[in-house]
């Protein structure tokens, strides 16, 4: 009977390891309804097959959601602004951004209404205007206001979602609003287009779309980080290859608008307005390369700062390079994993 017992014990403990070898092979990302390539990859099933993990994909409306899900730990990794992120680390969430997804460029934009009277940012005074809060829309709609010298106070500034903004929009409800698509797309077809970030990264305040990892997670699959990058590199390399391939038209416009919503016709115009950067530039002191001096870091410091006075954050680090992580884009360039 003890060799039975001990054998089934063995058994036991045996599967309780192999179980706790699954569980560490599982990881759940986040993702927006943002239109870029490494949609694509998702769709295709392409991240599972180069890392061999299982990943359950969670979609989300904003940035701020993303940055809540992940404080809550439901979340490894996911897409976020830089302005959800510079407020999640500078509130002490341990993540760190590892992969630039997208430099913003004109893919967001302050769109007001046809209609509502509004033809300069100077007549939003008194205007109700919709924007998703702690998000990189809002970052450059307090940004835009600050620089044309006019009192956020004086701005009726409603927190939305973007297809809350869209819905808005059609009903009347709203008389401009700053966001991305395809919540743009739709609101651009009867508006005026205001600015965009790309105007106002001119003024030395860019924005972003980045990719966070929890950094405990990170720590304890390296591979699986770099492997990850790896394949994300490679979607957006298959774009700027053949932008053609991303047609409205194309299978990969369409795997795109399923995994995000809207149209596929829109997705070539759309994806267009963005700038993704190669594993190279990603390396450099343009994003994620140069520490505390680097892109990613300044742009962080920029925006915390621009929190802390708008009373969102408490406080900023020291530091935003510590919490920029280019090891797994170095590691990816050099062949690695």
């Amino acid at each position: 009977m003890r060799k039975i017992f001990a054998a089934l014990t063995g058994a036991v403990f045996a599967l309780s390891l192999g179980a706790m070898s699954v569980q560490a092979q599982e990881v759940t990302i986040g993702y927006q309804q943002i239109y870029n390539p490494w949609k694509v990859a998702i769709a295709d099933g392409a991240f599972e097959k180069a890392t061999g993990y299982k990943i359950k994909w969670k979609k989300f409306n904003s940035g701020a959601k993303v940055i809540t899900a992940m404080a809550s730990g439901d979340v490894h990794i996911a897409l976020a602004g830089s302005s959800p992120i510079a407020a999640g680390i500078s509130r002490a969430l341990p993540i760190k951004l590892f992969w630039i997804t997208e430099n913003i460029n004109d893919a967001e934009a302050l769109v007001a209404r046809n209609g509502s009277g509004v033809k300069t940012i100077q007549d939003l005074v008194g205007k109700k205007v919709g924007v998703p809060f702690v998000s990189t829309t809002h970052f450059h709609m307090l940004f835009a206001l600050e620089h044309n010298k006019i009192d956020p106070k004086s701005v009726k500034l409603l927190n939305m979602q973007p297809n809350a903004i869209a819905a808005a929009w059609e009903r009347g409800d709203i008389d401009a609003a700053f966001v991305w698509d395809p919540a743009l797309g739709r609101i651009k077809k009867t508006g005026k287009v205001l600015l965009t970030s790309g105007d106002l990264a001119k003024l030395g305040k860019a924005t972003f779309d980045g990719m966070v990892v929890y950094n405990d997670f990170a720590a304890k699959n390296a591979k699986f980080m770099c492997q990850f990058v790896k394949t994300i590199a490679a979607a957006d390399a298959a774009y700027r290859d053949d932008p053609g391939s991303f047609s409205g038209d194309s299978a990969n416009a369409k795997k795109i608008v399923k995994l995000v919503g809207g149209d596929a016709k829109d997705v070539p115009g759309v994806l267009a307005l963005y700038d993704f950067p190669t594993l190279k530039q990603q390396v450099s002191s343009t994003w994620l390369g140069g520490g505390k001096d680097g892109g990613a870091a300044k742009a962080l410091f920029f925006t915390s700062e621009f929190l802390k006075k708008q009373r969102k954050i408490d406080a900023m680090l020291p530091d935003y390079g510590a919490v920029v992580d280019v090891s797994y884009a170095k590691a990816a360039l050099a062949g690695g994993c």
